[in-house]
């Protein structure tokens, strides 16, 4: 839940830099100088590439939380067994030993999203974000495809 409103926080923040870089665009390009003119069209377009990321993430978020409820009315989430610290983080020696078996998996199934998502879980748990995010976007993928089993 944290996680949601912390999303609808920097989507509403977004749109209000994107109103007041937007006026401010506007005055560069009224200026008719051709380096104002040039910032007005920066100013413009950086803010939109920003948008398209922020899309971007909001629809893995989504699409990640769709998965988990599918795996987890499955049955077929891994059981979260690894101990914590006192700051909610995962021990990092526990979560490196479990790790074998879902990178396993991964290998006897290639094309399983199913497996592609839970090593991506257990990358996050051993603190390797890059690539648990590159393990669910393969899993995403996958999952897309009509020959995966659903």
């Amino acid at each position: 839940m944290k996680g949601r409103i912390a999303a609808v926080v920097m989507c509403a923040l977004l749109v209000l830099y994107l109103v007041l870089i937007a006026q401010r665009a506007v005055l560069f390009l009224e200026t008719g100088e051709p380096v104002a003119i040039v910032i007005g069209v920066a100013l413009f377009v950086l803010p939109i590439i920003g948008v398209f990321a922020l899309l971007a993430e909001v629809r893995f978020g989504w699409t990640t939380e769709r998965i988990v409820k599918q795996l987890e009315s499955e049955g077929s989430l891994p059981v979260d067994d690894v101990p914590r610290r006192a700051s909610g983080r995962y021990e990092r020696e526990a979560a490196d030993e479990a790790f074998p078996g879902y990178a396993d998996a991964v290998k006897a199934s290639p094309d399983d999203w199913r497996a592609w998502f839970r090593l991506g879980l257990a990358y996050d748990a051993c603190g390797d974000r890059r690539r648990a995010r590159g393990a669910i976007r393969r899993s995403i993928r996958l999952r897309r495809e009509p020959s995966s089993p659903t």
